[in-house]
């Protein structure tokens, strides 16, 4: 076993490598770029060293700051954790040649299936069952165009060197391939460096079928079964478990086989996953293989009762497998069922625009049984826009897939996160919709079930009475720093209780949610009681260490956790999140218009495309301009049909938040804003 790695990664990933290293007394080194000075990875590590700027080009895909990182401390190894250079063939070279272990598989086994074209053939070759498709070497948009339409639309589009769901665009008929064509090479130029496609077969409505496959340096490879990642948007994973539910035990074993077979034909060692298709007959084809341990890994852990990573840093360093053969997998055969949520700093409202942010508040479930957080964020962090959202994993396991389900929604109704809006709504949504807890699974599923998995919910009845409270604590805590400040522990002034000569005094509160007022009367009766709204309360106190405001309400204890972030109210309460803003009378006076004609950026991000001028004429919906920012395309469009009076920025240009991209006037003559 090796006495100190280096981690080429950060976040939850970094953090969980770090774990497993840590019961098994390796040291560890940790890499940070200028945006992670304080992140968790940094001081979880062992050492830490500076790789670079915030930006991932100048920082954790800087092969040669991450070599002499190893080198300066060292580290014997280097595990890549996934994204980032996990499955960059160049980079394992790089460690061999430095004298590093890498731990992962060798630089042709990344290679020969980095190169999506390349890795179909070489599968076609070894039997492994592949889609109809195209991944010839002629780039030519006359030949993709002849292709597409014998292959038969529906067709993927996919960079040849992509991965995690970049590079991918789904083309149904072919006045649309032009322009996807298009997005894939920009994107694909972007994020790998090669502008290659290949064109597949699209399936409607498949299902995706994943297979974990491990091989060491004897000559042992074997297959710790499936996972389904069907629950996908725009190609990236949500939900996965393990095992896939309904999938009969012959397909399950035949698919193991072949991925097998796969990692076998190109000599692979270490952890590795070969997806495959299935289409509504459990028919299965290669789609590609992942060359590292997976984002979802933690289910197959939890079902067979293992340590992924244990087994990568015993393999890396020469050890066989634990289990050496098929035959030998009774021990980790599959027991009971485990699902696996992404919480993302993302805006399911807006179309999922990632969002960026201080965490005010970031609590997880505590003391749950089965259940399992990886993340790589603590309170008072910030999601930045140079990464991905993902704030954290969250894993359930029970005896059957109902019960993992109904303890994953239990432990997301206890995750409360305030600062960046989140998706975590919307996951409970999905694991609340009974297609889902009746298995019937396939990719197409959150695209049909939109718009029941992104409704707004009401407000708890209690909910403003706890932004009540939280509003009378502040004032409590001012006026106890105003008694201590002014020396005067007895003055009436400082007594927050809205206490009034010869009656009682109503004050009213208002808040607002989605745009709409709550009025709040509140009551001061003495004797630490009051009215709010038409509850009684008495006994309220907070306690700082969770967070939460506890009171007696209509003679039952209840707490609440709230947050204030930004200036908006987090209520946490029976499983529900409401935001709540104090409305003051003054707001309707002090503000002014709305920005009109500009039209602005929703995240910062870099302008990838630029695709009209000053004076063009378009039609609602037409592209004015598209941002890349936390590894997706955002597109901004005409809000109207109308002119374009100005372009504020060129491609390759770095934009703000609320950055004024464009000035636009509608056909009407009027301005219109766009926030």
């Amino acid at each position: 076993m090796f006495k100190k790695i280096l981690i080429a990664n950060r976040g939850e990933i970094a953090c969980r490598i770090m774990r497993t290293a840590r019961e098994f007394g390796v040291k560890t080194v940790a890499v940070y770029s200028e945006a992670d000075r304080q992140a968790p990875h940094v001081a979880l590590a062992d050492e830490a060293v500076h790789i670079g700027n915030a930006p991932a080009a100048e920082s954790y895909l800087k092969i040669e700051n991450i070599i002499e990182a190893a080198k300066r401390t060292g580290a014997e190894a280097i595990h890549p954790g996934y994204g980032f250079l996990s499955e960059n063939a160049a980079f394992a070279l790089a460690c061999k040649k430095a004298g590093l272990v890498f731990i992962g598989p060798t630089p042709m086994a990344i290679q020969a299936m980095g190169d999506k074209a390349a890795a179909k053939a070489r599968m076609e070759k070894a039997g492994v069952p592949t889609l109809p498709g195209y991944h010839g070497s002629d780039m030519s948009a006359a030949t993709l165009k002849k292709e597409a339409k014998r292959v038969g639309y529906p067709v993927l589009l996919k960079a040849v060197a992509g991965g995690g769901g970049k590079g991918m665009r789904l083309v149904e008929k072919e006045a649309d391939l032009a322009d996807a064509l298009a997005a894939v090479q920009r994107e694909a130029k972007s994020s790998f460096g090669d502008e290659r496609v290949l064109v597949e077969k699209y399936l409607t409505s498949p299902r995706h079928v994943e297979i974990q496959v491990f091989a060491d340096t004897q000559g042992h490879t074997v297959y710790l079964y499936e996972r389904d990642c069907s629950l996908q948007r725009r190609h990236q994973k949500v939900v996965e478990e393990a095992p896939a539910p309904g999938l009969p035990p012959e397909v399950r074993t035949a698919m193991g086989l072949a991925a097998v077979k796969a990692a076998k034909a190109i000599g692979y060692v270490g952890a590795g996953t070969v997806e495959f298709l299935l289409d509504s007959k459990n028919n299965f084809y290669f789609m590609e293989m992942n060359t590292r341990l997976q984002v979802e890994h933690p289910v197959t852990e939890m079902v067979t009762d293992t340590d992924l990573v244990a087994w990568q840093l015993h393999v890396a360093s020469g050890e066989a497998l634990p289990v050496d053969t098929q035959e030998n997998m009774d021990e980790v055969y599959p027991n009971g069922h485990a699902v696996e949520v992404r919480v993302y700093a993302e805006d399911p409202s807006k179309n999922f625009l990632p969002a960026t942010g201080k965490l005010a508040l970031c609590r997880f479930p505590e003391n749950m049984p089965n259940v399992r957080v990886d993340t790589g964020v603590v309170e008072g962090g910030e999601i930045t826009p140079y990464y991905d959202p993902m704030i954290a994993k969250i894993i359930a396991w029970g005896p059957t897939r109902v019960e993992a389900i109904t303890t994953l929604g239990l432990a997301l109704a206890e995750t409360h996160i305030a600062g960046v809006v989140t998706n975590i709504d919307y996951l409970r949504a999905i694991l609340a919709h009974p297609d889902f807890i009746a298995g019937k699974v396939e990719t197409g599923f959150l695209a049909r079930h939109a718009d029941k998995l992104v409704q707004k919910a009401a407000v708890p009845e209690l909910a403003p009475v706890m932004a009540v409270l939280n509003e009378l604590n502040k004032r409590f805590t001012a006026a106890q720093e105003n008694r201590t400040s002014h020396g005067d522990a007895y003055s009436p002034w400082h007594v927050p209780n809205g206490w009034r000569i010869g009656g009682y005094h109503t004050e009213n509160m208002t808040f607002q949610h989605e745009g709409k007022d709550i009025a709040v009367p509140t009551t001061y009766l003495g004797n630490d009681m009051a009215r709010i709204g038409k509850h009684m309360v008495s006994h309220a106190h907070y306690n700082p260490t969770d967070r939460k405001l506890y009171a007696t309400i209509d003679g039952y204890s209840l707490s609440a956790r709230v947050a204030e972030a930004e200036g908006h109210a987090h209520v946490f309460m029976d499983g529900q999140h409401t935001v709540l803003t104090r409305h003051m009378p003054l707001d309707d006076v002090a503000g002014g218009e709305d920005v009109l004609g500009r039209l602005t950026a929703p995240i910062p991000g870099v302008v990838v495309k630029v695709t009209v001028k000053a004076g063009a004429k378009l039609k609602k919906g037409a592209d004015i301009m598209i941002l890349e920012a936390m590894k997706t395309e955002h597109r901004i469009t005409a809000p109207a049909d109308g002119t374009v009076d100005a372009v504020h920025f060129k491609e390759g240009d770095h934009v703000e938040k609320d950055a004024v991209l464009a000035a636009f006037t509608a056909l009407e003559g009027k301005a219109v804003a766009r926030k």
